[in-house]
């Protein structure tokens, strides 16, 4: 009888534990993907709060020189704080998640989109080597010109066994890093977007910034992107500001 009530302890502990071990893990994997009802909450939120505020947004304060798509993060504790928001959402940064929620188009019409901070990760690694390099050299580790002062990275310089790249949070695809003439680093989405020009109906015209295509047609901006525009119906690079 002894020996049945510890059993049945023992396994009443182990189930116990399995549980504290699964349910962290479940919680995780949710907070790494992108959740169309947490965003469809926040945009609730983002228009409860301009309606009561007459027009403001809820939005962190950025410097003017903010990449476009990094410019307008959404400010969680605002939302909160004015009850247009109950609770962070799991996949969001400030909650654990990997996701930073932005908006497009605020001035006219503004719309939550993310950010997948996988995406900053693999550049910040990328940029601490580059840091060591340039502690030595006078120069960054410049590799091939594909467009006037941008070039692909000299990865064996910065010891790195192949050339950097990033996971695209639109599709299965490697995305190359590239630098700039002064050493900054971007992400580049041709591939993208050219996939999304031929997948989706569109008007763009040489001189208008293509980037907005991923970013109207999907959940995520193209961040540490370069200016875009189209040229004969491919995705090349242009001079629009960043």
């Amino acid at each position: 009888m002894k020996i049945t009530y510890i059993r049945i302890c023992s396994i009443l502990l182990l189930v116990i534990l399995l549980s504290g071990c699964l349910a962290p893990q479940s919680d995780i994997d949710e907070n790494q993907s992108p959740n169309e009802q947490q965003l469809e909450q926040v945009q609730h939120a983002v228009e409860t709060y301009q309606e009561e505020t007459q027009g403001l947004l809820p939005i962190k304060t950025k410097s003017n020189d903010t990449p476009i798509f990094q410019k307008y993060l959404i400010d969680f504790t605002t939302l909160k704080d004015s009850n247009a928001l109950s609770e962070i959402p799991g996949t969001a940064y400030e909650n654990g998640g990997v996701y930073q929620y932005t908006l497009i188009t605020p001035e006219e019409n503004p719309r939550v989109r993310l950010i997948d901070l996988q995406m900053t990760e693999a550049i910040r690694s990328v940029n601490v080597q580059l840091d060591i390099y340039r502690d030595e050299h006078i120069y960054p580790p410049f590799g091939e010109e594909i467009a006037e002062d941008i070039y692909t990275i000299d990865y064996q310089k910065l010891g790195f066994e192949s050339p950097p790249s990033v996971e695209s949070p639109y599709s299965n695809e490697k995305l190359p890093i590239l630098m700039d003439v002064e050493g900054k680093l971007y992400v580049d989405y041709r591939i993208e977007l050219n996939n999304a020009l031929n997948d989706n109906e569109h008007n763009y015209k040489e001189g208008d910034d293509i980037r907005y295509i991923l970013a109207e047609n999907t959940p995520f901006v193209p961040a540490y992107s370069l200016p875009y525009t189209i040229k004969d119906g491919d995705p090349v690079f242009s001079s629009i500001d960043n």
